[in-house]
């Protein structure tokens, strides 16, 4: 039996080398036998039991395929190559790097049309690469040493100097946030991201019932909190790149925030004055 190590944030468990053990944990994790990944990737179930088994080495375009049909990430798509002895296939380029300009540029555009709702882009680690006015707004009052770059957005939401004390649905958004970094974690093998999540859920939650009056939906839990006297409603989305060919770029995500009800449609304007 291959060897695995435990991810034991998430109580998953991971192959600990090996392409062929790595495949085959992406494999059961999609919930594919060996004959249905084979009829996908144009294989047989033979040559993805040899893969799996270490008796074959596959090469760069049969990783990226089977990589592909499994909804692999991009950056464990290199690990997978790596394994199995070949090159990176993906770049990963510094998101201020001067290649980057023009989807840099896009970005902007999209947050300042945004604007006046919320809205920002945040990296694999949810740092804050870019956001609009909408978000500015909402963090008058955040302590100053959680706005020094670089911005965390996990942290600047659930640090108790940050904006925690101001949502009234603290438990439910805070076990949100949680689970979002969670499902991350299942899928990327990143330490600094543990780290980051093992600090955010360390933080104290406010006891008895913090959920207050008109924080309930029928349909999406919305972000409830309190500014400058007022109580904002959100519905948040999120948007990520198709296709991306950069590990950076495929790790991008921009998370704008929909007015849950007329009265914080209508505040936002005047709150920016």
């Amino acid at each position: 039996m291959g060897s695995t190590a435990v991810d034991t944030g998430t109580g998953t468990s991971r192959p600990a080398n090996g392409v062929g053990p790595l495949l085959r944990h992406w494999r059961e994790r999609a919930g594919l036998s060996q004959l249905e990944l084979a009829l996908r990737a144009d294989s047989s179930a033979r040559h993805i039991s040899f893969v799996e088994t270490g008796r074959t080495r596959p090469s760069p375009r049969m990783v990226l395929r089977l990589a592909e049909h499994l909804d692999v990430p991009v950056r464990e798509r290199n690990a997978l190559l790596m394994a199995a002895g070949h090159a990176p296939h993906y770049p990963e380029t510094p998101v201020d790097d001067p290649s980057l300009a023009a989807l840099r540029e896009g970005l902007e555009r999209m947050l300042t049309a945004y604007e006046p709702f919320p809205a920002l882009v945040v990296d694999g680690r949810y740092e804050v690469v870019a956001a609009n006015r909408g978000i500015a707004a909402l963090l008058e009052g955040v302590a100053e040493h959680l706005l020094r770059p670089p911005l965390n957005a996990m942290r600047l939401t659930l640090h108790p100097d940050g904006l925690a004390p101001r949502i009234r649905n603290l438990p439910q958004w805070r076990e949100h946030l949680l689970e979002q970094m969670r499902r991350q974690l299942a899928l990327l093998r990143s330490a600094p991201l543990r780290e980051l999540y093992e600090e955010v859920a360390a933080h104290p939650v406010p006891g008895g019932d913090t959920e207050r009056r008109g924080t309930a939906s029928p349909f999406a839990l919305p972000l409830v909190i309190e500014h400058q006297g007022h109580v904002l409603s959100f519905f948040s989305t999120i948007t990520a790149f198709n296709t991306p060919m950069d590990v950076t770029v495929s790790e991008l995500a921009m998370e704008t925030f929909v007015p849950a009800d007329p009265e914080t449609a209508a505040l936002l304007p005047r709150l920016l004055g």
